[in-house]
């Protein structure tokens, strides 16, 4: 599962279950920390998540801003909940790509208001899955 983790709302995205390819799934608009947190257990019980990466808003020159550091915050309160791993990917750019490819598809600024979340935990999620998947196939190559 990919997170775009936001003060006001909580991209989600899941991949197919051969973790090739990831979907966007849906906005949460946050209420309170405890309400995020058991949508997001109901939605790991439903779909057997058993992978979390959180998109780390790092600065284009690397460091972590405040940004990140409350991401980092939420990510050790979401470890205390949940018995997964809990993975960070830098998504700098994603929600301007997010916002480039809702572009592309000419959604009006509303609609891409309420998407661009989502688009960008897509993001998040599949950047991840294709760095794995490149990882896995220099593995083996190797071997």
């Amino acid at each position: 599962m990919g997170l775009d983790f936001g003060s006001h709302t909580i991209g989600i995205a899941i991949s197919d279950e051969l973790g090739m390819t990831a979907q966007g799934l849906k906005t949460i608009k946050r209420k309170s920390m405890e309400d995020d947190f058991t949508e997001l257990k109901s939605i790991i019980f439903k779909f057997e998540i058993k992978e979390i990466v959180v998109g780390l808003p790092k600065n284009m020159d690397g460091t972590l801003g405040k940004g990140a550091e409350a991401v980092l915050r939420w990510i050790e309160a979401l470890k205390e909940r949940v018995d997964l791993p809990v993975v960070t990917w830098d998504e700098r750019l994603s929600t301007v790509e997010a916002t480039k490819i809702l572009l592309e598809a000419d959604l009006s600024r509303r609609k891409r208001k309420t998407v661009i979340d989502k688009v960008a935990a897509v993001l998040i999620l599949q950047g991840y899955l294709d760095h794995r998947g490149k990882r896995n196939d220099e593995s083996f190559l190797s071997t």
